[in-house]
């Protein structure tokens, strides 16, 4: 069966397999959330990248939950959502 699963995979048109677009930035208290959901399964990852600064003194972190949502309009909801809540409890920290 391995074979025919891998098989099927090369065959698959599914364009949203690396990653799909992020979405627009949102500004929270400073800090700057870009929702960025990650196709799996069928499904939507919550995931974003939060920044704060500028240039060199840019600060990155990468976000990313276990939920998996149906809808990525709703993950990107979601998404902004627990990263405001994760901004909120850790501020600096997060970096």
């Amino acid at each position: 069966m391995g074979i025919l699963s891998s098989l099927a995979k090369l065959f698959s048109s599914d364009s949203n397999s690396n990653s799909a677009p992020s979405a627009d930035p949102v500004e929270y208290n400073g800090f700057f959330i870009t929702p960025t959901p990650q196709p799996d399964q069928g499904q939507y990852r919550i995931c974003a990248q939060i920044t704060k600064g500028e240039g060199e003194s840019q600060k990155v972190h990468q976000f990313i939950r276990s939920d998996l949502v149906a809808n990525r309009d709703e993950c990107v909801e979601l998404t902004v959502r627990k990263a405001k809540l994760t901004i909120d409890q850790l501020g600096e920290q997060i970096f």
